[in-house]
């Protein structure tokens, strides 16, 4: 029997990037030895997932970030810098990562260590600690690719990449390590030398300005039928009704303003907005300002189950997170994207050039981008067609399964 550990972030959305925490209940399926590796926030999620749980007290992700100036009250050079800073600490913050691998490591020779350890696309942590225990290391939800042309670099990269570099080097020096698990270029990041999986097509990265690397698997996925009744909410609302669903994930939910313009854009067309503002506290005052400014018909909620309103859906507008991305794509919904953060720049980009839909600034937004966006797309029968093809191109690459048996490969090898 295979031990695999699942290691990730303590957030909600660090728990997908498309398919991980499928992947985990496939092997645990299978009668594999499989334990998720995480903060105590996300444990009671894996444990409803039926995955065994194992707390550290730290991963080595800095969560949540300290608050930030008004960025337009400082010069743009600076707010461009501070926005890339502030996303450096976030997965290469040097003390908080030394106190990761220690409990990593801890974690091992208290209840053993894996045959494998996967970790999600950013956790700086479980990549020193794999190369720390001589574990293979296996990384979910992202490709490897090349580094960046460093003549092609901003100014702004430039001089982060040399910190970054400056950061891994004096962590590898503390572990005694070699960095196997990162890249060596001029921008840093984890890189397994064994397996990469993403749960998109190859096709979807057709784009990028860095190339693929050999040890990538495109394995797509597919939506997971419901395995309960739908809430009472939802069937309420008449079978013929088209809905949108509105989002902006786990994090970015302070963007009221965002809520209200997206619901007013889609009810224009005929659409009910299905409004999800995650579980972020919001005060009461400025809850009450964003019901004000939803259509009446709006409903408004913390969290849904994709499983049960994709289906019904026919535009999401959301923020580009990379499990939101990848549910939109599964069921074929177009999408627009407005990204906030990260790599959710990516994943809005990927979509209008896969041309499901389209990418969106905030500054488009302003000026009423949603309602000429989301015109355009419920109008034309070929961004639909596109939706529908890349969602059939993705459920025949296999998905979790094929995932699955990709990651025992490894130690079987």
């Amino acid at each position: 029997m295979t031990h695999i550990w699942f290691v990730s972030a303590p957030l909600f959305g660090h728990l997908d990037w498309g398919g991980l925490l499928k992947t985990a209940q496939e092997l645990h399926a299978r009668g594999h030895q499989v334990t998720w590796v995480s903060g105590q926030p996300v444990a009671g999620a894996i444990t409803q997932a039926g995955i065994p749980f194992a707390p550290v007290s730290h991963t080595g992700w800095l969560w949540p970030p300290p608050p930030a100036p008004a960025l337009d009250q400082i010069p743009p050079q600076e707010a461009v810098m501070l926005r890339y800073r502030r996303a450096l600490d976030t997965w290469l913050t040097e003390d908080l990562i030394i106190e990761g691998v220690d409990a990593l490591v801890d974690l091992a020779a208290a209840i053993g260590k894996p045959d494998l350890l996967v970790c999600d696309p950013f956790l700086t942590a479980a990549a020193l600690a794999a190369e720390k225990l001589d574990v293979p290391l296996a990384v979910g939800g992202w490709p490897a690719q090349s580094d960046l042309n460093a003549e092609r670099m901003y100014p702004v990269q430039q001089s982060l990449g040399e910190e970054s570099q400056a950061r891994l080097r004096r962590l590898q020096a503390h572990f005694g390590l070699d960095g196997v698990n990162f890249s060596k270029g001029p921008t840093p990041s984890i890189v397994s030398p064994h397996q990469h999986i993403s749960y998109f097509t190859e096709s979807w990265y057709q784009a990028e300005s860095t190339t693929l690397l050999p040890q990538n698997a495109f394995v797509g996925g597919q939506p997971t039928p419901p395995q309960d009744e739908p809430p009472q909410w939802l069937t309420d609302i008449p079978s013929n009704q088209p809905l949108a669903l509105i989002t902006l994930g786990s994090v970015f939910t302070g963007d009221l303003g965002f809520f209200g313009w997206a619901a007013h854009a889609v009810a224009r067309l005929g659409l009910l907005p299905i409004v999800v503002i995650g579980w972020n506290p919001i005060e009461p005052a400025a809850k009450a300002e964003l019901i004000k400014a939803l259509p009446g018909h709006t409903r408004l909620l913390n969290w849904v189950d994709f499983n049960h309103v994709l289906p019904r859906t026919r535009l999401m507008i959301q923020h580009g997170g990379m499990g939101t991305t990848h549910a939109a794509v599964v069921h074929g919904i177009p999408q627009i994207v407005v990204p906030h953060a990260a790599d959710q720049r990516g994943q809005a980009r990927r979509g209008a050039q896969a041309k499901i839909g389209l990418n969106l600034s905030a500054h488009d937004v302003r000026n009423g981008g949603l309602l000429e966006g989301a015109r355009a797309i419920l109008s034309n029968q070929r961004v639909l067609d596109n939706a529908r093809q890349l969602a059939a191109d993705m459920a025949a690459l296999g998905g979790p399964e094929r995932a699955a048996d990709l990651l025992l490969a490894i130690c079987n090898a």
